[in-house]
């Protein structure tokens, strides 16, 4: 194997090395709660005057998404909330009842992403954990909603790939004498398909946003979306389409001047920006690298892809041999050239969404990932066989060439001047003595085996595109793992002796205070009178076997605890709580610690 042809998967382990070892950079993407006043599970003397969230990066509203229920299921907000930068403030009505309180929250990322959740506390003594009467107060994603997008994402990306790939062969590699109507006619569906993407996404996101079903969508939510990053930037893209698709016709006809392929060029780099810009890139803690290599991955795909599509659909069935021999090493220099982008940006990409071996393996971010990495392997491999075959069987030989260069596709445009001209070479000068027997050129059985490469590469980075899809709609794995509750974690057990409530605080490795309450099981919220408390904790994905917890009963409802909880994982507590001599129930709970 030479040089040149162990790079991509030199490249590929170094950057999977990188990935795996380097150090993780800040988090990013997708807003996450790190603190609530009050905070969670905790039971009041006075019922505050307003409710703080403090989230991860800077959030914006959704319209009555964002509400404070009573113990009595009634809204106990009022007023409209306001978002300072990171924090979320949400003023609370005076005078409410006592009980447990729920604050549910429906926010947008920096990254256009919707973020939703909620938790609970107690103003006098806690009660059973209220529900809304109103509908509007779900902020769940429909998921309908959700699966359109990635849909749509699908067919843009999809578009994008059959947009720039025949635009750039018929601008530089496209025989003369081939028309150019039908790659034309694919350049021009995937401008439309690009435009009805772009439409579709610019639609599906009000309702995403809102938190609403597919098609309940108001005047204000569309104005929302349209005002925000995500909407300028798919209007831009828009933009960029309509006036691409009417740049096309001058390159397919085969008239394009100077200024129509500048203005190509420039209206390509402004829509390639707008993916990077209306998603995850954007909101990374460094932007400028991100939305670059964001960028950089989304147009060597297209070109690569693309590239791809024109060489399965057309030049393998219409160029003829010499013209193959012109085309196909220069498209498979570019194809190197656009794998080894793809890597390399992709990593860069990994090192700040992903970061750690746990994030990596963890999250089904980190997951699809993965599969694409996996998915991107086997198209390598593959693509190093047509290499191989190109090399051998479409390269020729300098005899061959005559100059010792890979002739321009320019000088093989009609095949017949070319054969005159050899044969009149021949009739003036006969060479001195038998030159070296050239390579043999390319047969019908190579096309095909060439065909069915590309085929199969083509095959597997559609799955690579549909995977895509869906990563984009997927909070990045930093996130997700920073999402996991770091406390203080929060949960009610109902049993047929009573309701107990625990709380443990603040979920990360090290020393934890545990607060028990009961209260008795019809829901009345009523203390319940337990006699003896007992609690254990272990941590069975790690061998740590049931650690005895002492318990400390500072009322007749109420206990205390403290433990030292030594690794990160997901932590099995047992409480068995005694109501009398003869009645007692054990419950379990799984607690998230994070380091």
């Amino acid at each position: 194997m030479t040089r040149r042809r162990w790079a991509v998967p030199l490249a590929m382990l170094l950057g999977a090395l990188a990935v795996l070892v380097l150090p993780a950079a800040p988090a990013s993407a997708h807003a996450t709660l790190v603190q609530t006043a009050p905070v969670a599970a905790t039971v009041l003397d006075q019922l505050p005057g307003e409710v703080t969230l403090t989230f991860s990066e800077p959030v914006r509203l959704v319209t009555d998404k964002i509400r404070i229920t009573g113990p009595d299921g009634k809204r106990a907000d009022t007023g409209k909330p306001a978002v300072r930068d990171t924090e979320l403030v949400i003023p609370v009505k005076p005078d409410g009842p006592k009980g447990t309180y729920l604050v549910s929250y429906r926010i947008i990322s920096a990254d256009s992403h919707p973020v939703s959740g909620g938790y609970s506390f107690s103003y006098g003594q806690p009660s059973a954990t209220p529900s809304a009467d109103d509908p509007g107060a779900s902020v769940q994603t429909d998921p309908v909603v959700k699966n359109v997008m990635s849909v749509a994402r699908f067919l843009g990306f999809a578009g994008l790939v059959l947009l720039v790939g025949p635009a750039l062969v018929l601008f530089a590699l496209w025989p003369r004498r081939l028309s150019a109507r039908d790659p034309g006619r694919v350049a021009q569906a995937g401008a439309g398909l690009l435009a009805i993407s772009t439409i579709l996404e610019l639609y599906v996101q009000i309702p995403y946003t809102a938190g609403t079903s597919l098609f309940d969508v108001t005047g204000n939510a569309a104005r929302e979306v349209l005002g925000t990053p995500f909407g300028a930037a798919h209007l831009v893209r828009l933009g960029v389409v309509i006036a691409t698709a009417l740049l096309l016709r001058p390159l397919i006809a085969g008239r394009a001047g100077k200024i129509d392929q500048t203005l190509l060029v420039i209206l390509g780099v402004v829509g390639l920006a707008t993916w990077p810009i209306a998603g995850h890139p954007s909101a990374s803690p460094v932007p400028t690298l991100t939305v670059v290599a964001d960028a950089a991955h989304i147009a060597a795909m297209s070109i690569w892809l693309g590239g791809l599509v024109m060489l399965f659909g057309f030049l393998l069935r219409r160029a003829n041999t010499r013209e193959l021999t012109a085309i196909v090493p220069v498209w498979s220099g570019w194809a190197l050239f656009a794998i080894t982008v793809l890597v390399l940006a992709g990593t860069a990409q990994a090192l700040v969404e992903i970061g750690t071996i746990d994030a990596l393996t963890g999250t089904l971010y980190g997951q699809i990932v993965i599969a694409k990495v996996a998915l991107l392997a086997v198209v390598v491999a593959v693509a190093a066989y047509s290499r191989r075959l190109t090399s051998r069987r479409f390269t020729p030989s300098p005899v061959a060439a005559g100059v010792g260069e890979i002739p321009a596709v320019s000088d093989v445009e009609d095949p017949s001047e070319a054969d005159a001209e050899d044969e009149a070479d021949e009739a003036v000068e006969e060479p001195e003595e038998p030159a070296e027997r050239p390579a043999p050129l390319a047969e019908a059985g190579d096309r095909k085996k060439l065909r069915t490469a590309v085929l199969v590469e083509v095959a597997i980075a559609v799955v690579v595109l549909a995977l895509t899809s869906v990563l984009v709609q997927t909070s990045p794995a930093r996130s997700a793992a920073d999402a996991t509750p770091a406390g203080p974690f929060t949960s009610t057990v109902s049993t047929s002796l009573l309701k107990l409530q625990v709380d443990i605080s603040p979920g990360k490795v090290g020393p934890n205070s545990i607060h028990l309450y009961a209260t008795k099981a019809d829901g009345s919220g009523l203390p319940q009178t337990v006699v003896e408390w007992k609690a254990t904790a272990a941590l069975p994905s790690k061998g740590i076997e049931p650690l005895t917890v002492p318990l400390l009963a500072v009322s007749d409802d109420h206990s205390i605890g403290q433990v030292s909880l030594v690794t990160a994982g997901t932590w099995e507590f047992k409480f068995t709580a005694r109501v009398d001599d003869l009645n007692q129930t054990t419950v379990t709970v799984q607690v998230p610690v994070k380091s």
